[in-house]
């Protein structure tokens, strides 16, 4: 493989991966202090999210196999963390599943989109609000914490308003062109 494939944003995309094991671990353990370790793990799992956007720009690390990296993580990640919490009871599966599709669908259009019009479809704005208000819900669902359900239901309503927007202006992309500027 090319060189410009490892690189620290790159390795930074892939760790969120590998921390699903324990983040899965953790979560589905019924011992007493380990939904706070799952939580913590989440977070982590963030931080790397930001930071390999981050560590790319200042490192001039930005590449073509970078731009499908870090989305693709960030869909297996968001996709398998609500499975998790669907399983835990701690999310309903209709949440999980309007996640999970808008997830394929946007994949399915990005390599639409690379086989039409031969470029890699890059995030947009509400799709990374989107995936930072998954977070939150995630985090809040691993925590359950008392007198907090009206944030949650917040940010559910939120992220699926981000997630409304963020498939329309994919959508526009897929069929119009491109309209950032």
């Amino acid at each position: 493989m090319p060189a410009t494939v490892w690189t620290l944003s790159n390795f930074l995309s892939l760790s969120r991966i590998v921390l699903l094991l324990p983040f899965a671990i953790f979560l589905l353990s019924e011992t007493p202090g380990d939904r706070t370790w799952a939580a913590l793990i989440a977070l982590v799992a963030v931080a790397t999210d930001y930071f390999d956007g981050a560590v790319a720009r200042a490192r001039h690390e930005v590449t073509e196999i970078g731009k499908i990296i870090d989305p693709v993580a960030d869909k297996i990640v968001v996709g398998t963390a609500v499975i998790l919490l669907v399983i835990t009871g701690d999310l309903a599966g209709w949440v999980a599943a309007v996640i999970v599709l808008r997830d394929l669908l946007i994949v399915a259009g990005s390599l639409l989109i690379r086989r039409r019009k031969k470029i890699v479809v890059q995030s947009n704005w509400p799709g990374k609000v989107a995936v930072g208000a998954f977070a939150v819900l995630i985090i809040l669902g691993v925590l359950r914490p008392e007198g907090w359900e009206w944030f949650r239901t917040a940010t559910l309503w939120f992220s699926l308003a981000m997630v409304v927007l963020s498939t329309v202006m994919y959508a526009q992309r897929l069929f119009i062109g491109p309209t950032d500027r």
